[in-house]
């Protein structure tokens, strides 16, 4: 029996995924403290982050839609700059990190405001 993928889960799946896989390159290959810190709490901003997406997977509406693309964006913004920062060199890159905050802020709001119309 073939059952339909569902791509917000999948995507929710590889956030967790590379959210352990980039703590531990964190934890074990980053010499520097300050490098160490920041990736270790992007990645952990990532992974809660996509447990959130994927448990919002179970939510209709245009609320809950509009939540799911704000976590996403949120993630490669926020947590992506990080990554590029400390592990490739692109300095400039958490220019985008506030931008990447802004919408993981707003990604818990419209979660929020997806509770209207839920109740049962």
């Amino acid at each position: 029996m073939l059952t339909r993928l569902d791509p917000w889960r999948l995507i929710a799946g590889l956030l967790g995924l590379t959210a352990v896989l980039i703590g531990a390159v964190a934890a074990h290959a980053l010499a520097e403290g300050q490098a160490i810190i920041s990736v270790e709490r992007a990645s952990n901003y990532q992974l809660l982050h996509a447990v959130v997406l994927l448990i919002s997977t179970l939510l209709a509406g245009r609320a809950a839609r509009l939540s799911r693309w704000c976590f996403l964006i949120g993630i490669i913004l926020f947590s992506g700059s990080i990554y590029a920062k400390y592990l490739i060199g692109l300095v400039e890159a958490t220019k985008v990190a506030p931008t990447g905050g802004v919408l993981l802020m707003l990604g818990w709001l419209s979660l929020a405001l997806s509770a209207k119309g839920q109740a049962k």
